[in-house]
């Protein structure tokens, strides 16, 4: 069983490699973009969810798909969160070391003739990122390097109980691995030093959804994913040259993965044009205070026990998209979404840089009778956002007296592309 599990988590990790990126539009750790036709659409898919990417979006949907459904693509994305220190005529801005980043993700859905029932299927990543700063940013004993990967496998069932009302929902089994480092005191060229962590484990949760037409000109959809606590196993390394010794503990952690719920309306004044608006609620408050366990006790003045606080706030992302369709099935959308910044700067945290950002979309493709595909761009910008009056959030950023104060913005660009077919 351990070496299936073990397996089974490299090949999730293969499949989703570099699925640590702040990809368009994202809170906290959120990532959004699941298909190119709803990136296109700002993401304002749950009230349409008519491809298989439903299975994300809207398990409900996919009751509208006939046969066997496959949809799947990748998005490549550049993106910069940048950083400028406090402080008079200080107009030196730090950039992370790589912004280059590429997601995949794919989905199944089979609706056998004549059945009420709908089954479906998805592998994607619905949080992760990876940032590294560089050593000189003031703020290295609060965080320097993280990557986080999470990949879910969705099963999920729907049942169209009458023509105009679906319901749906399935089962998320999700895979987490998480790394964090941070410096152990301000900058030393001469010396080396360093506090590790990497851990990871597996949680189980559920999503839910509903597809009401009351009209043919109107859809009402709504879709809730459960929180998912996980316990992350591992180890951490450390160095302080020159009283501690290179050394490793075993170590583990516990985060809550919050649970998010997204409402939406489209209206169709005719069959070539779709127009829909979503409310997207993450309960990102699940992230409170922490602690990181390790055995035996490492070397003072490590703690053997780490707190780890950071209070997140819960947050909205609202989106609007619209779509017209030609003859004889081609389709041009476009859309537009804020993302409300989810980190509080009492105790903001570098590894996420979250801020209030504004994404802009476009993009087109072709659905034939056997095959299909989409192509999106979106354009993610984040205005300048003070932090001030932080405090370190665990014990290398206390003993040092560093901060995260200073000025975060961001930019990105993503392009994806989506391909699919039916049987």
């Amino acid at each position: 069983m351990i070496n299936n599990r073990r397996t089974i988590s490299g090949l999730l990790t293969v499949l989703l490699w570099g699925a640590w990126a702040l990809e368009a539009p994202a809170n906290g750790f959120r990532l959004g973009g699941q298909d190119a036709f709803a990136t296109a659409r700002g993401e304002a898919f749950v009230a349409t969810a008519d491809n298989a990417s439903a299975v994300f979006y809207n398990p409900a949907g996919i009751t509208q798909l006939e046969g066997l459904n496959f949809r799947g693509g990748i998005s490549g994305l550049y993106y910069e969160p940048r950083f400028t220190p406090p402080g008079p005529g200080r107009t030196n801005t730090y950039h992370i070391k790589d912004s280059w980043a590429a997601v995949p993700q794919g989905f199944a859905t089979y609706t056998p003739r004549d059945w009420p029932l709908s089954f479906g299927v998805g592998l994607y990543a619905p949080y992760g990122g990876s940032i590294s700063w560089p050593q000189n940013t003031g703020f290295r004993s609060i965080a320097t390097d993280a990557s986080l990967t999470y990949a879910t496998i969705n099963p999920v069932v729907a049942f169209r109980p009458a023509s105009w009302l679906s319901l749906g929902g399935g089962l998320m089994i999700n895979y987490v691995d998480l790394e964090m480092e941070q410096g152990l005191r301000k900058l030393s060229p001469l010396l080396k030093d360093y506090f590790r962590f990497k851990g990871d484990g597996w949680s189980e949760s559920y999503n839910l959804g509903v597809l009401f037409q009351p009209h043919r000109k109107l859809s009402l959809g709504a879709t809730f994913r459960g929180a998912a606590p996980v316990k992350l196993e591992g180890n951490t390394d450390f160095l302080r040259q020159p009283n501690i010794k290179q050394g490793r503990r075993s170590a583990h952690m516990e985060l809550d993965f919050p649970l998010t719920a997204v409402v939406g309306i489209s209206y169709r004044p005719t069959p070539k044009w779709n127009l829909e608006f979503n409310a997207d609620y993450t309960e990102w408050s699940s992230f409170g205070k922490t602690t990181l366990y390790q055995s035996p006790a490492p070397p003072y003045p490590i703690s053997r026990n780490v707190d780890v606080k950071l209070y997140w706030q819960s947050s909205w992302i609202y989106s609007f998209g619209v779509t017209r369709y030609f003859e004889p099935g081609w389709h041009l959308s476009a859309g537009y979404a804020f993302s409300e910044n989810s980190v509080p700067n009492a105790y903001y945290t570098p590894l996420a840089a979250d801020l209030d950002r504004h994404f802009f979309s476009i993009g087109g493709g072709f659905r034939g009778k056997r095959y299909n595909f989409d192509l999106a761009y979106q354009f993610g910008y984040g205005p300048s956002h003070k932090v001030t009056g932080s405090k370190p959030s665990s014990q290398p950023a206390l003993s040092s007296g560093e901060r995260a104060d200073g000025t975060y913005d961001f930019l990105s660009h993503a392009v994806m592309l989506t391909v699919g077919a039916r049987f």
